[in-house]
């Protein structure tokens, strides 16, 4: 059995956050001005992961899901994306959009769908990701809620 806490994250957080974000090569562009919208899974006093909801009205942006590597293969990332998603469902997103580079096979699992990067929502472009914090190669997935 897991002993995963989940919060909200504040300000005195970002340190923790940056290094794990680092430490899994994601870019850290705008991430601290959403610091509020983070929701981190501790182990014990150990920040184990982290993923982040921007919203932009009805639709959102995923970003900065990251685990610790200690904790990898136990069903962590899964939780905290399902976690992370049931709260824009409960908010009333309509659509959460995400940029990756290497998770493309990972996020298919709950719904997400391959997208032109041109056929995201607008509202979601001018987030620090789409304005050039992830490649213009990286690949934009598209979930509905």
């Amino acid at each position: 059995m897991n002993d995963w806490t989940f919060q909200t994250a504040n300000a005195d957080d970002w340190t923790r956050i940056a290094q794990l974000l680092r430490d899994n090569d994601l870019p850290l562009d705008g991430a601290e001005m959403h610091i509020g919208d983070f929701l981190l899974v501790y182990d014990g006093q150990t920040l184990a992961g982290c993923a982040a909801l921007e919203r932009y009205g009805a639709s959102a942006l995923l970003r900065s899901v990251a685990t610790d590597t200690r904790f990898r293969g136990r069903g962590l990332g899964q939780a905290l994306v399902r976690r992370i998603l049931d709260i824009a469902q409960g908010e009333g997103i309509r659509t959460v959009i995400l940029l990756t580079t290497t998770a493309d096979k990972f996020f298919p699992r709950f719904g997400f769908k391959v997208i032109a990067r041109e056929a995201a929502p607008e509202a979601v472009k001018v987030s620090a990701e789409f304005q050039g914090a992830c490649p213009t190669s990286a690949i934009t997935m598209q979930l509905s809620l």
